[in-house]
């Protein structure tokens, strides 16, 4: 399969960046997404060329570094909740012409290329994203009674694996549906409970102080997350807000 592909090249997030312009030929439709990378950066290296700059770890859709733009999709393959690592070249026709652009957001500043710096995602993570229950040995799975409903939401919410093509997909760059699945996952549990007011206070702060922007209510996040995150997950976090600015009389 011979492919056009138009690639986004960037030398850290002070300089200016600009679609650079490759012809791949050989390209087997079995490979993934990030082994056709691989492979143009063979070609190039062995030319003595300047290789394309991209992050990935696992290569299985679990730890979501691989993210990447993808004519002009985040994932480049939305509805079948895939990661970049995940899609395979067989989507593609011989000839097609591929943009692949990182994701912007000011909260992810470019290091090179298609890699950029999702390190905010972290900061948020540790402003409010732990409980402070000893959990000391495990003890047995019913030892705290959960019904199954509140237990299956939590777990949807906890498969968020942070990264990051809810914020691509936002017109205003919002981490919205990161933090809720964040805040949702612990806030269903009986573990979250004790940090349950000062944990989204926090980490909504935190999320603002990345400069990510506000939610848009339309649900591009939720239509691009290759693990389905519920967009009813941002209702709960708009809801856990709102609780935490009350007092306990007021809930009650």
């Amino acid at each position: 399969m011979n492919l056009k592909l138009r690639i986004w090249k960037q030398n850290g997030c002070k300089s200016e960046g600009h679609l650079e312009k490759y012809d791949l030929s050989g390209v087997s439709p079995d490979m993934s997404f990030l082994e056709m990378l691989d492979y143009l950066n063979e070609k190039l290296a062995a030319e003595g060329k300047e290789t394309v700059h991209f992050e990935s770890d696992c290569r299985e859709g679990i730890c979501g570094t691989c993210g990447v733009v993808i004519d002009g999709v985040p994932h480049g393959n939305p509805g079948n909740k895939k990661a970049t690592c995940e899609l395979r070249m067989r989507v593609y026709r011989d000839g097609d012409v591929i943009t692949v652009e990182p994701f912007r957001a000011a909260g992810f500043p470019v290091l090179k290329d298609l890699a950029v710096d999702r390190s905010s995602f972290d900061r948020i993570i540790a402003s409010g994203g732990f409980v402070s229950v000893n959990a000391g040995n495990a003890v047995d799975g019913n030892a705290i009674p959960i019904g199954k409903t509140r237990a299956e939401m939590a777990f949807d919410a906890a498969t968020c694996i942070g990264c990051g093509a809810c914020v691509a997909a936002c017109k205003n760059a919002s981490a919205m549906l990161f933090v809720a699945a964040k805040v949702s996952h612990l806030a269903l549990l009986p573990q979250g409970e004790p940090e349950r007011r000062t944990r989204v206070k926090a980490m909504v702060a935190q999320m603002d102080a990345e400069n990510f922007g506000s939610c848009t209510n339309e649900g591009e996040c939720s239509a691009v997350c290759p693990k389905g995150i519920s967009f009813e997950n941002i209702v709960r976090l708009n809801r856990e807000y709102l609780r935490s600015n009350l007092s306990p009389s007021d809930i009650e």
